[in-house]
């Protein structure tokens, strides 16, 4: 058994099953890939993926173990070369991020900035997705760190920590009946058509919630994953925008009035997470620490300790999160 088998067989499940495609990721041959993968199964003496022809069809029962288990076998090499790495230069390297738009749009423009300044040898990798998708970057090695509202408590295996609590703001034109109202009511914003976040998003959840205990049923006319898309159709005419108080700019928005919502939905909390058993190096600390001052180095390690969500969430229960 190879370590480069292990490779190809979780690259071409995370691939769909194109082992043409994998090939290409991987700046190898596809017959190459194909016959690594039948001689650790004939090692093995099981199957890892069922055929039809030369086509791959699916990932066999014995495969999805095998799989899980090579993933856990790489990132362990992966944590080794952290290791020798951080031990031999630890200045150099390279931090990938799982992220939303609002995100890396609104909330880490000048940490990474300040984060080259500090270590400019260090390759960043920025990756967009949906909550669910950052999460499982990060649960499965794909990247080091996940920022993201929503869907991180959905994977155990990841040691989540609070960064900064924000709100929501409604952003209309200059013009618009709403921003003649002093101190706006879930009831004015519903009678309006709304423009926010896809279910799911930097924070949707709170929103949807606080209509719902209202008894109202606002409606959601048009939806998007990018702040500055939700801004544009605003603009447009379109409805009523409900975004993160973060992503209104003051000098690029100015045609846009936001108006106060704390006082009618509840706050979110931006979470940072990485895998348990992610070996941090020197500069993945002072990233976190950077994007939440609160997440100490001694702060991290104590939570990596942790056995479990509760206790993590325990560890920060009497921490004030700042606002943005």
């Amino acid at each position: 058994m190879k370590l480069q088998q292990l490779r190809y067989i979780w690259e071409v499940a995370h691939h769909d099953l194109n082992v043409s495609a994998t090939a290409q990721s991987l700046y190898t041959s596809q017959p190459g890939i194909s016959k690594q993968i039948r001689l650790l199964e004939d090692e093995l003496g099981v199957e890892v993926f069922s055929r039809s022809g030369k086509h791959l069809t699916r990932i066999t029962p014995a495969g999805e173990k095998i799989i899980d288990t090579a993933g856990d076998i790489l990132r362990m090499v992966e944590s080794i070369k952290q290791v020798a790495q951080e031990f031999s230069d630890e200045r150099k390297g390279s931090l990938s991020i799982a992220t939303t738009h609002t995100q890396a749009r609104y909330a880490l423009p000048d940490i990474i900035q300040q984060f080259i300044s500090q270590y400019p040898d260090v390759a960043l990798h920025m990756n967009q997705g949906t909550p669910v998708q950052i999460s499982e970057m990060a649960a499965d090695g794909s990247v080091d760190f996940a920022i993201a509202t929503e869907a991180l408590e959905l994977f155990n295996d990841l040691v989540m920590m609070p960064c900064y609590r924000w709100n929501r703001c409604v952003l209309v034109p200059r013009n618009h009946p709403l921003a003649q109202i002093s101190e706006l009511s879930l009831k004015d914003i519903a009678r309006f058509p709304l423009v926010t976040y896809v279910f799911g998003f930097t924070g949707r959840s709170k929103l949807d919630e606080a209509f719902m205990n209202e008894g109202l049923s606002p409606r959601v006319v048009f939806t998007a994953t990018d702040a500055d898309v939700i801004k544009t159709y605003v603009r447009l005419g379109l409805g009523v925008g409900i975004v993160a108080k973060m992503s209104y700019d003051p000098e690029l928005d100015q045609d846009l009035v936001p108006l106060r919502a704390d006082h009618l939905f509840e706050p979110s909390i931006t979470k940072i997470g990485f895998r348990r058993g992610t070996f941090l190096r020197g500069f993945m600390y002072d990233f976190i620490e950077a994007f939440a001052p609160h997440l100490t180095k001694d702060v991290v390690q104590e939570a990596v300790l942790r056995h479990n969500k509760a206790e993590v969430d325990e560890l920060f229960s009497h921490v004030q999160l700042p606002d943005r």
